[in-house]
């Protein structure tokens, strides 16, 4: 039976732990900059979209109705004129729905796992031996990325939901019936252009990345916990019982 000379096990044990890190780093940097892109592309968009009323008698008409949205999404205190057609008169109209909720709640979560991961990054570099005193960090650290795994999952499914229901609710052909000039046939009403959708849809996507993420690192830091540690010191040490009894 060959035994390894410590010094050996010491060198092999430190390359890994350095290749662990630098690891941990790069992991860090990506649930960062992923939770960055997540809520910038949702938190900060804004839209428009036109339309036009073109009355029977001409001077009433108004061919080019702006409507700007934006984030939080709350359609029903989005307002705008439009004429009757009857006289000079004109009405307010205002677009249906409330979907801040969803991405409060999607925005938040990306947010605050920023925040996390940035601290935690803090700690695994300055403070390596406070993080594994009483095998505390670990434990914390592990059960705060499952919460994080799963509110990413909610959150992200929560949004690409709302989404879904504030394209169909600011969708020109569906805002025109909610002009009372377009309900009358003489009148005609047609959509000039719609609200781009690319920002948001990014959002949707890194929303399910930064799950991928963390769902994915789960296990790694899994591995860091006295759980992990405590299995595999048993294991090994009846390894090395199986061992001696062979030998």
């Amino acid at each position: 039976m060959k035994i390894p000379k410590p010094a050996s096990v010491s060198n092999i044990f430190v390359i890994k732990r350095l290749i662990y890190w630098q690891l941990t780093l790069d992991f860090s940097f990506f649930v960062q900059l992923f939770a960055i892109f997540a809520f910038a592309t949702c938190g900060g968009y804004s839209g428009q979209l036109r339309v036009s009323v073109d009355c029977m008698e001409k001077a009433l008409s108004n061919l080019s109705i702006g409507i700007d949205f934006a984030y939080p999404f709350r359609l029903h205190q989005v307002s705008f004129e439009a004429p009757v057609c009857e006289g000079i008169r004109r009405e307010r109209v205002f677009l249906i729905g409330d979907y801040s909720s969803s991405a409060e709640f999607f925005v938040t979560i990306a947010v605050f796992a920023f925040l996390y991961s940035l601290m935690a990054t803090i700690v695994y570099i300055f403070f390596q031996n406070k993080y594994r005193e009483n095998n505390r960090g670990p434990l914390i650290d592990f059960v705060v990325t499952v919460v994080f795994s799963f509110m990413w999952l909610v959150s992200s499914s929560a949004w690409a939901k709302a989404l879904s229901e504030v394209k169909m609710a600011t969708d020109p052909d569906e805002v025109q019936l909610l002009i009372s000039a377009c309900k009358v046939q003489t009148n005609k009403c047609v959509s000039l252009h719609g609200p781009r959708w690319s920002g948001l849809n990014t959002s949707v996507v890194f929303g399910f990345l930064n799950f991928v993420l963390w769902a994915g690192n789960i296990w790694f830091v899994f591995k860091e916990t006295g759980w992990h540690k405590g299995a595999t010191s048993y294991t090994s040490l009846k390894h090395v019982q199986s061992i001696l009894l062979h030998c």
